[in-house]
């Protein structure tokens, strides 16, 4: 232990790893007691045990152990106030406060709480906000480079604060949903940085919005999102870009939006990437899937010329969900666009074969269930290649 705190339960844990339980972990309850802590539970420092730590460390400093510091004491939402308040009253504040809540920040858990709890959130939302009035006007684009560091900065701490399930729900409704809007001019118009910040803040917001508000996402959101997985702004913002179409993808309209947007072929590129990781690639998958669920989705696929050969390729290549969600795609095709030349493509790239190879090794049933599917679909285009062995013959019909 290095800073002891006792929650009301009277059991004491070390401050980093009881936030840690709370905080990021989304735990309500004591770890040792079982019971129920409240949201905004107090942790009171233990002052005797942390001397008592502090003591014995001087005593065995012979042995190289190092005297623990003495811990800051957390901020409390009134010191946060009160500093939010003189960076509304004078802007030559507004710097110093954002550089003040991000070192506050990143102190602790607790202090990502109080901050939050402050309304330290709604006044970082209205930096970009305000951004991106100022770009609007006749003057905007001459003091675009002067705002882009405070918003960069009020991004940055949005991001690590780790804001609850409430306060982002607060950002997707607040302002008439004008700051879904406002994370996509930033994607739009701003630097790599804030870029990769807004397409991450846009992720964890859409997990907690409600349906109606996913169906209603614009058209340019998509589009700049799939600009980011084409820029390749870092790994991170790839990743939150993938899951951010994971999650509004099930949608129809979404879907529709989301191949307008050029998604299928940037996927498609990405997927021909060798390095790329197993998360990467069955995150992919997953939204080529839920793409292809939709004409539009299809014919952009058959219209790229390794879109079906490298859906194939990845089957038995990169795990068990990744070869499940390939398969599908190709179920997809072959229900609903399997036109002759299409059918004669799979043959000759391959896929006909993989389809085999998927009955015969051991892999989840839903895909083995997939794979014949798809075979028996296409039995009579199929059925005299000399790629399907002769004892799944019995497969076809006559």
């Amino acid at each position: 232990m290095k800073d002891p705190v006792t929650v009301p339960t009277g059991i004491t844990y070390d401050r980093e790893s009881i936030e840690k339980w709370l905080f990021a972990g989304k735990n309500n309850t004591c770890p040792m007691t079982k019971q129920v802590l409240s949201s905004e539970c107090e942790l009171t420092p233990n002052h005797t045990l942390r001397r008592l730590i502090q003591s014995w460390c001087t005593l065995n400093a012979s042995y190289g152990i190092e005297r623990i510091p003495t811990p800051k004491p957390p901020i409390n939402k009134a010191q946060i106030t009160k500093l939010l308040n003189e960076a509304a009253r004078s802007p030559q504040m507004q710097i110093k406060c954002l550089k003040k809540l991000r070192s506050i920040a990143a102190e602790n858990e607790t202090n990502k709480r109080c901050l939050e709890s402050a309304g330290a959130v709604e006044f970082l939302a209205s930096f970009v906000t305000n951004s991106n009035a100022m770009e609007e006007s006749p003057e905007g684009f001459d003091n675009l480079h002067e705002s882009s560091r405070p918003v960069d900065e009020a991004l940055s701490i949005l991001c690590n604060l780790k804001i609850s399930e409430l306060g982002l729900k607060s950002l997707v409704m607040g302002r008439n949903g004008t700051f879904v809007d406002s994370l996509t001019q930033i994607m739009q118009r701003g630097t790599y940085e804030s870029r990769a910040y807004a397409v991450l803040l846009l992720k964890s917001m859409l997990e907690v919005a409600e349906p109606m508000q996913l169906i209603s996402l614009r058209q340019e959101l998509f589009v700049e999102v799939i600009q980011v997985l084409h820029d390749h702004i870092s790994q991170q913002a790839s990743k939150s870009a993938l899951e951010l179409l994971v999650n509004t993808c099930p949608w129809g309209r979404n879907r529709i939006k989301g191949v307008e947007a050029g998604a299928v072929s940037i996927l498609i590129d990405l997927l021909l990437d060798s390095s790329l990781e197993r998360r990467a690639s069955e995150m992919i998958l997953t939204v080529l899937d839920l793409l292809c669920q939709c004409a539009e989705g299809r014919a952009e696929l058959l219209k790229h010329g390794a879109g079906l050969a490298i859906v194939s390729k990845k089957i038995l290549r990169v795990s068990q969900v990744a070869s499940e969600r390939a398969v599908r795609i190709l179920l997809s095709i072959s229900k609903f666009s399997a036109t002759n030349s299409v059918l004669q493509e799979m043959l000759q790239i391959g896929v006909v074969a993989k389809l085999c190879l998927v009955l015969q090794v051991d892999n989840s049933t839903k895909t083995k269930d997939k794979a014949r599917e798809v075979l028996k679909l296409h039995a009579r285009a199929w059925k005299n290649s000399p790629c399907v062995p002769e004892n799944l013959l019995s497969l076809f019909p006559a």
